[in-house]
Protein backbone atom coordinates (compact mmCIF):
# COMPACT_ATOMS: atom_id res chain seq x y z
CA UNK A 1 0.00 0.00 0.00
CA UNK A 2 2.04 3.97 -0.98
CA UNK A 3 1.79 5.73 1.48
CA UNK A 4 -0.40 8.80 1.98
CA UNK A 5 0.30 11.84 -0.50
CA UNK A 6 -1.72 14.71 -1.53
CA UNK A 7 0.10 15.04 -4.55
CA UNK A 8 -0.14 11.24 -5.56
CA UNK A 9 -4.22 11.68 -5.60
CA UNK A 10 -5.97 10.82 -9.01
CA UNK A 11 -8.97 12.49 -10.32
CA UNK A 12 -10.28 9.75 -12.34
CA UNK A 13 -13.41 9.29 -13.31
CA UNK A 14 -13.26 12.78 -13.70
CA UNK A 15 -11.29 14.85 -16.55
CA UNK A 16 -7.79 14.70 -15.88
CA UNK A 17 -5.07 17.04 -17.82
CA UNK A 18 -1.98 19.06 -17.26
CA UNK A 19 -3.98 22.28 -15.05
CA UNK A 20 -6.85 20.17 -12.97
CA UNK A 21 -5.56 18.74 -9.91
CA UNK A 22 -7.31 16.52 -7.35
CA UNK A 23 -5.71 18.40 -4.27
CA UNK A 24 -5.52 22.36 -3.90
CA UNK A 25 -4.65 24.50 -1.71
CA UNK A 26 -7.73 25.01 -0.01
CA UNK A 27 -7.92 21.48 0.95
CA UNK A 28 -4.13 22.01 2.40
CA UNK A 29 -5.19 24.74 4.59
CA UNK A 30 -8.39 23.15 5.72
CA UNK A 31 -6.52 20.15 6.70
CA UNK A 32 -3.72 21.77 8.74
CA UNK A 33 -5.71 24.24 10.69
CA UNK A 34 -7.84 20.96 11.23
CA UNK A 35 -5.04 18.73 12.54
CA UNK A 36 -5.34 18.96 16.23
CA UNK A 37 -9.41 18.35 16.05
CA UNK A 38 -9.08 16.01 13.96
CA UNK A 39 -6.84 14.12 16.53
CA UNK A 40 -9.08 14.58 19.30
CA UNK A 41 -12.10 13.79 17.50
CA UNK A 42 -13.96 11.11 18.33
CA UNK A 43 -15.28 8.29 15.39
CA UNK A 44 -17.80 9.79 14.07
CA UNK A 45 -17.59 13.43 14.48
CA UNK A 46 -16.24 14.56 11.45
CA UNK A 47 -17.97 15.36 8.69
CA UNK A 48 -16.54 16.15 4.82
CA UNK A 49 -18.56 18.13 2.24
CA UNK A 50 -17.66 19.73 -1.39
CA UNK A 51 -15.00 16.87 -1.35
CA UNK A 52 -14.01 17.05 -4.91
CA UNK A 53 -11.91 13.93 -5.65
CA UNK A 54 -10.70 12.69 -1.52
CA UNK A 55 -8.45 14.77 -0.55
CA UNK A 56 -10.03 16.08 2.22
CA UNK A 57 -11.50 12.76 3.43
CA UNK A 58 -8.43 10.86 3.06
CA UNK A 59 -6.71 13.76 4.41
CA UNK A 60 -8.92 13.57 7.52
CA UNK A 61 -8.72 9.35 8.21
CA UNK A 62 -5.06 9.76 7.51
CA UNK A 63 -4.94 12.96 9.86
CA UNK A 64 -6.54 10.93 12.90
CA UNK A 65 -10.01 10.88 12.21
CA UNK A 66 -12.71 7.86 12.09
CA UNK A 67 -15.87 6.87 10.61
CA UNK A 68 -15.83 9.99 8.67
CA UNK A 69 -19.37 11.07 7.06
CA UNK A 70 -19.12 12.74 3.13
CA UNK A 71 -21.32 14.38 1.43
CA UNK A 72 -20.67 15.18 -2.37
CA UNK A 73 -23.02 16.12 -4.58
CA UNK A 74 -21.16 14.81 -7.58
CA UNK A 75 -21.15 10.98 -8.26
CA UNK A 76 -18.39 11.85 -10.26
CA UNK A 77 -16.33 13.13 -7.09
CA UNK A 78 -17.72 10.12 -5.25
CA UNK A 79 -16.14 7.78 -7.25
CA UNK A 80 -12.98 9.62 -7.42
CA UNK A 81 -12.94 9.65 -3.36
CA UNK A 82 -13.52 5.52 -3.71
CA UNK A 83 -10.63 4.59 -6.20
CA UNK A 84 -8.40 6.96 -3.83
CA UNK A 85 -9.27 5.49 -0.76
CA UNK A 86 -8.61 1.64 -2.51
CA UNK A 87 -5.08 3.29 -3.29
CA UNK A 88 -4.18 4.39 0.05
CA UNK A 89 -5.78 1.91 2.27
CA UNK A 90 -8.72 3.63 3.99
CA UNK A 91 -11.91 1.84 2.63
CA UNK A 92 -14.44 1.41 5.01
CA UNK A 93 -13.44 4.32 7.15
CA UNK A 94 -16.24 6.90 5.56
CA UNK A 95 -19.62 6.82 4.89
CA UNK A 96 -21.46 8.60 1.97
CA UNK A 97 -24.39 10.11 2.46
CA UNK A 98 -27.10 12.51 0.82
CA UNK A 99 -27.60 16.27 2.11
CA UNK A 100 -29.21 15.48 4.86
CA UNK A 101 -29.09 15.22 8.86
CA UNK A 102 -27.82 12.17 8.88
CA UNK A 103 -24.67 13.61 7.58
CA UNK A 104 -24.28 16.53 10.77
CA UNK A 105 -26.29 14.12 13.55
CA UNK A 106 -24.42 14.83 16.46
CA UNK A 107 -21.09 16.00 14.17
CA UNK A 108 -18.53 18.68 16.22
CA UNK A 109 -16.22 19.23 13.15
CA UNK A 110 -17.04 20.07 9.15
CA UNK A 111 -14.50 20.56 7.18
CA UNK A 112 -16.32 21.91 3.58
CA UNK A 113 -14.28 23.49 0.29
CA UNK A 114 -17.16 26.45 0.23
CA UNK A 115 -19.72 26.05 -3.27
CA UNK A 116 -19.78 28.18 -6.46
CA UNK A 117 -23.55 29.13 -5.47
CA UNK A 118 -25.09 30.86 -2.32
CA UNK A 119 -28.09 28.67 -2.58
CA UNK A 120 -25.59 25.79 -1.99
CA UNK A 121 -24.02 27.06 1.03
CA UNK A 122 -27.32 27.97 2.75
CA UNK A 123 -28.53 24.56 1.80
CA UNK A 124 -25.31 22.90 3.30
CA UNK A 125 -25.45 25.36 6.06
CA UNK A 126 -29.28 24.89 7.23
CA UNK A 127 -28.63 21.20 7.54
CA UNK A 128 -25.38 21.69 9.62
CA UNK A 129 -27.33 24.18 12.21
CA UNK A 130 -30.27 21.93 12.22
CA UNK A 131 -28.56 18.69 12.95
CA UNK A 132 -25.19 18.98 14.37
CA UNK A 133 -23.66 18.97 17.98
CA UNK A 134 -24.43 22.44 19.65
CA UNK A 135 -20.56 22.36 19.79
CA UNK A 136 -19.78 22.41 15.82
CA UNK A 137 -16.57 23.76 14.04
CA UNK A 138 -17.51 24.37 10.32
CA UNK A 139 -14.30 25.60 8.60
CA UNK A 140 -15.13 26.23 5.44
CA UNK A 141 -12.64 27.14 2.96
CA UNK A 142 -12.26 28.64 -0.95
CA UNK A 143 -10.04 30.33 -3.21
CA UNK A 144 -9.74 33.82 -2.27
CA UNK A 145 -10.65 35.23 -5.61
CA UNK A 146 -14.00 33.29 -5.53
CA UNK A 147 -14.93 33.93 -1.82
CA UNK A 148 -17.45 36.91 -1.41
CA UNK A 149 -19.12 39.01 1.28
CA UNK A 150 -22.34 37.23 0.69
CA UNK A 151 -20.48 33.72 1.81
CA UNK A 152 -20.19 35.36 5.65
CA UNK A 153 -23.29 36.92 5.15
CA UNK A 154 -25.41 33.10 4.48
CA UNK A 155 -23.23 31.83 7.53
CA UNK A 156 -24.08 33.66 10.18
CA UNK A 157 -28.02 33.34 9.06
CA UNK A 158 -27.71 30.24 11.03
CA UNK A 159 -24.24 30.62 13.04
CA UNK A 160 -23.78 33.19 15.69
CA UNK A 161 -19.92 33.36 15.09
CA UNK A 162 -18.31 33.66 11.72
CA UNK A 163 -14.79 34.86 11.12
CA UNK A 164 -12.35 35.06 8.69
CA UNK A 165 -8.63 33.59 8.59
CA UNK A 166 -5.29 34.53 6.97
CA UNK A 167 -4.95 33.96 3.57
CA UNK A 168 -2.31 31.16 2.53
CA UNK A 169 -1.30 30.42 -1.03
CA UNK A 170 -4.40 32.58 -1.96
CA UNK A 171 -6.96 30.70 -0.17
CA UNK A 172 -8.62 31.21 2.96
CA UNK A 173 -11.20 29.83 5.51
CA UNK A 174 -14.26 30.59 7.05
CA UNK A 175 -14.79 29.57 10.88
CA UNK A 176 -18.43 29.36 12.08
CA UNK A 177 -19.41 27.97 15.35
CA UNK A 178 -22.66 28.40 17.98
CA UNK A 179 -25.33 27.15 15.28
CA UNK A 180 -28.54 29.21 15.56
CA UNK A 181 -32.39 27.89 15.88
CA UNK A 182 -33.37 26.80 11.99
CA UNK A 183 -37.09 27.23 10.84
CA UNK A 184 -38.65 25.46 7.81
CA UNK A 185 -35.80 24.48 5.31
CA UNK A 186 -35.70 26.92 2.35
CA UNK A 187 -35.39 24.43 -0.61
CA UNK A 188 -36.61 23.27 -2.98
CA UNK A 189 -37.20 26.45 -4.58
CA UNK A 190 -39.62 27.49 -7.35
CA UNK A 191 -40.34 29.03 -10.69
CA UNK A 192 -42.49 29.26 -13.63
CA UNK A 193 -41.95 30.37 -17.47
CA UNK A 194 -43.87 30.55 -20.25
CA UNK A 195 -42.21 28.35 -22.84
CA UNK A 196 -45.08 28.01 -25.47
CA UNK A 197 -46.59 24.68 -23.77
CA UNK A 198 -50.11 24.82 -22.98
CA UNK A 199 -49.50 25.58 -19.14
CA UNK A 200 -46.23 27.41 -17.61
CA UNK A 201 -43.28 25.00 -17.27
CA UNK A 202 -42.58 24.64 -13.58
CA UNK A 203 -39.32 24.51 -12.27
CA UNK A 204 -37.84 23.32 -8.91
CA UNK A 205 -34.19 23.23 -7.49
CA UNK A 206 -32.28 22.66 -4.27
CA UNK A 207 -28.62 24.47 -3.30
CA UNK A 208 -26.44 22.88 -5.29
CA UNK A 209 -28.60 23.14 -8.65
CA UNK A 210 -26.71 24.52 -11.21
CA UNK A 211 -28.58 27.53 -12.07
CA UNK A 212 -31.42 27.64 -9.22
CA UNK A 213 -34.82 27.04 -10.66
CA UNK A 214 -34.08 29.37 -13.22
CA UNK A 215 -34.86 28.62 -17.09
CA UNK A 216 -31.22 28.69 -18.54
CA UNK A 217 -30.81 30.98 -21.41
CA UNK A 218 -28.98 28.27 -23.81
CA UNK A 219 -31.55 25.95 -22.61
CA UNK A 220 -34.54 28.21 -23.70
CA UNK A 221 -33.02 28.84 -27.26
CA UNK A 222 -33.47 24.82 -27.40
CA UNK A 223 -36.87 24.12 -26.47
CA UNK A 224 -38.86 25.54 -29.52
CA UNK A 225 -36.53 23.94 -32.25
CA UNK A 226 -36.76 20.34 -30.39
CA UNK A 227 -40.22 19.74 -31.93
CA UNK A 228 -37.80 18.70 -35.57
CA UNK A 229 -36.05 16.40 -33.68
CA UNK A 230 -36.36 12.93 -34.86
CA UNK A 231 -39.52 10.58 -33.83
CA UNK A 232 -38.69 8.35 -31.18
CA UNK A 233 -40.06 6.22 -28.59
CA UNK A 234 -37.41 6.92 -25.94
CA UNK A 235 -34.71 10.07 -25.22
CA UNK A 236 -32.15 10.52 -22.92
CA UNK A 237 -31.99 14.47 -21.02
CA UNK A 238 -27.98 14.24 -20.50
CA UNK A 239 -27.00 16.55 -17.56
CA UNK A 240 -30.69 17.30 -16.20
CA UNK A 241 -30.07 20.01 -14.39
CA UNK A 242 -33.01 21.34 -13.04
CA UNK A 243 -35.43 19.16 -15.38
CA UNK A 244 -36.70 22.03 -17.74
CA UNK A 245 -35.43 19.29 -20.80
CA UNK A 246 -36.81 16.52 -20.07
CA UNK A 247 -40.48 18.12 -18.55
CA UNK A 248 -40.53 20.29 -21.92
CA UNK A 249 -39.41 16.47 -24.10
CA UNK A 250 -42.21 14.76 -21.88
CA UNK A 251 -45.29 16.65 -23.88
CA UNK A 252 -44.59 14.16 -26.58
CA UNK A 253 -47.01 11.79 -26.85
CA UNK A 254 -45.43 8.48 -26.17
CA UNK A 255 -42.08 9.52 -25.71
CA UNK A 256 -40.37 8.20 -22.40
CA UNK A 257 -37.47 9.84 -20.86
CA UNK A 258 -34.44 8.91 -18.84
CA UNK A 259 -32.73 12.16 -17.06
CA UNK A 260 -29.69 11.78 -15.78
CA UNK A 261 -27.11 14.00 -13.99
CA UNK A 262 -23.67 13.57 -11.90
CA UNK A 263 -25.11 16.03 -9.79
CA UNK A 264 -27.38 14.83 -6.51
CA UNK A 265 -29.15 17.91 -6.35
CA UNK A 266 -30.04 18.00 -9.50
CA UNK A 267 -31.92 14.69 -10.13
CA UNK A 268 -33.74 15.98 -6.68
CA UNK A 269 -34.58 18.70 -8.49
CA UNK A 270 -35.84 16.83 -11.75
CA UNK A 271 -37.80 14.50 -10.18
CA UNK A 272 -39.77 17.27 -8.27
CA UNK A 273 -40.11 19.27 -11.23
CA UNK A 274 -41.72 16.57 -13.58
CA UNK A 275 -43.85 15.77 -10.69
CA UNK A 276 -44.75 19.48 -10.70
CA UNK A 277 -45.31 19.55 -14.19
CA UNK A 278 -47.48 16.20 -14.05
CA UNK A 279 -45.25 13.91 -15.91
CA UNK A 280 -43.12 12.38 -13.51
CA UNK A 281 -44.70 8.59 -15.13
CA UNK A 282 -42.61 9.32 -18.44
CA UNK A 283 -39.82 10.50 -16.82
CA UNK A 284 -36.74 8.04 -15.35
CA UNK A 285 -34.09 10.20 -13.46
CA UNK A 286 -30.88 8.57 -12.70
CA UNK A 287 -27.62 9.75 -10.55
CA UNK A 288 -24.76 8.88 -13.58
CA UNK A 289 -21.20 9.49 -14.07
CA UNK A 290 -22.33 10.82 -17.54
CA UNK A 291 -23.97 7.90 -19.89
CA UNK A 292 -22.46 5.42 -17.70
CA UNK A 293 -24.89 2.94 -16.98
CA UNK A 294 -26.99 3.24 -20.41
CA UNK A 295 -25.57 0.42 -23.35
CA UNK A 296 -24.30 0.50 -25.68
CA UNK A 297 -26.20 1.73 -29.15
CA UNK A 298 -29.57 2.20 -27.24
CA UNK A 299 -30.77 5.70 -27.57
CA UNK A 300 -32.63 6.95 -30.28
CA UNK A 301 -32.82 10.89 -28.94
CA UNK A 302 -30.23 12.80 -26.63
CA UNK A 303 -30.76 16.07 -25.39
CA UNK A 304 -27.62 18.50 -24.35
CA UNK A 305 -26.76 21.24 -22.75
CA UNK A 306 -23.02 20.42 -21.59
CA UNK A 307 -21.44 22.46 -19.12
CA UNK A 308 -17.89 23.97 -20.04
CA UNK A 309 -16.31 24.40 -16.14
CA UNK A 310 -14.33 22.04 -14.27
CA UNK A 311 -15.19 23.49 -10.95
CA UNK A 312 -13.72 27.28 -10.94
CA UNK A 313 -12.25 26.05 -14.45
CA UNK A 314 -13.04 27.02 -17.80
CA UNK A 315 -12.27 23.66 -19.38
CA UNK A 316 -14.12 21.71 -22.69
CA UNK A 317 -12.84 18.46 -21.08
CA UNK A 318 -16.42 17.50 -19.35
CA UNK A 319 -17.84 18.50 -22.53
CA UNK A 320 -15.96 16.50 -25.16
CA UNK A 321 -16.48 13.04 -22.23
CA UNK A 322 -20.13 13.72 -22.66
CA UNK A 323 -20.52 13.93 -26.50
CA UNK A 324 -17.59 10.40 -26.18
CA UNK A 325 -20.46 8.62 -23.80
CA UNK A 326 -23.59 9.88 -26.42
CA UNK A 327 -21.39 8.27 -29.05
CA UNK A 328 -21.18 5.09 -27.64
CA UNK A 329 -24.85 5.14 -26.16
CA UNK A 330 -26.48 6.40 -29.47
CA UNK A 331 -27.97 3.68 -32.26
CA UNK A 332 -27.43 3.90 -35.58
CA UNK A 333 -29.04 7.18 -37.37
CA UNK A 334 -29.99 8.26 -33.65
CA UNK A 335 -29.69 12.09 -33.05
CA UNK A 336 -27.80 14.16 -30.28
CA UNK A 337 -29.45 17.83 -29.98
CA UNK A 338 -26.72 20.08 -28.36
CA UNK A 339 -26.86 24.05 -27.44
CA UNK A 340 -23.53 25.73 -26.47
CA UNK A 341 -21.97 29.03 -26.34
CA UNK A 342 -21.19 29.62 -29.69
CA UNK A 343 -17.61 30.72 -28.78
CA UNK A 344 -17.04 27.37 -27.61
CA UNK A 345 -16.91 26.47 -31.07
CA UNK A 346 -17.46 22.58 -30.05
CA UNK A 347 -18.80 21.74 -33.99
CA UNK A 348 -15.81 20.05 -34.91
CA UNK A 349 -15.10 17.80 -31.62
CA UNK A 350 -19.05 17.14 -32.59
CA UNK A 351 -17.93 15.86 -36.12
CA UNK A 352 -15.03 13.49 -34.84
CA UNK A 353 -16.88 12.32 -32.09
CA UNK A 354 -20.09 11.46 -32.87
CA UNK A 355 -21.19 12.10 -36.32
CA UNK A 356 -22.05 14.58 -39.39
CA UNK A 357 -22.83 17.72 -37.43
CA UNK A 358 -25.25 20.37 -38.93
CA UNK A 359 -26.19 23.58 -37.28
CA UNK A 360 -30.19 24.21 -36.47
CA UNK A 361 -29.62 27.72 -34.96
CA UNK A 362 -27.52 30.26 -33.81
CA UNK A 363 -28.24 33.86 -31.73
CA UNK A 364 -25.37 36.51 -30.71
CA UNK A 365 -24.53 34.21 -28.18
CA UNK A 366 -25.70 29.95 -28.74
CA UNK A 367 -25.62 27.04 -31.55
CA UNK A 368 -27.84 24.52 -31.41
CA UNK A 369 -26.81 21.50 -33.57
CA UNK A 370 -28.27 18.49 -34.07
CA UNK A 371 -25.28 15.57 -34.97
CA UNK A 372 -26.48 12.23 -36.37
CA UNK A 373 -24.72 8.81 -35.52
CA UNK A 374 -23.53 6.78 -38.65
CA UNK A 375 -23.64 3.73 -39.36
CA UNK A 376 -21.23 0.68 -37.72
CA UNK A 377 -18.60 1.02 -40.68
CA UNK A 378 -18.28 4.90 -40.22
CA UNK A 379 -17.61 4.75 -36.41
CA UNK A 380 -14.57 6.47 -35.47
Amino acid sequence: MPEFNLDALRRWPDVEANNLFAADATDRLLLDSAAELLQASAPGEVAVVGDTHGALTCGALHGGAEGVRVHQDSLTSELALAANARNFGFEGRFRSSSLDGEVFDGVRLVLLQLPRSLDALEEIAWHIAAAADPTVTVLAGGRVKHMTPAMTSVLTRYFRTVSAGLARQKSRILTATGPLPTGPCPFPTEAEYDVGLPRPLKLRAFGATFGGPRLDPGTRFLLPHLGNARQAEHAIDLGCGNGSIASYLAIRPGLSITATDTSAAAVAATRATVEANGVGGQVVVVRDDGLSGQPDGSAQLIVLNPPFHSGHTVHAGIALKLFEHASRVLGTGSELWTVWNSHLQYRPALERLVGPTRQVARNPKFTVTVSTRPAATGRK
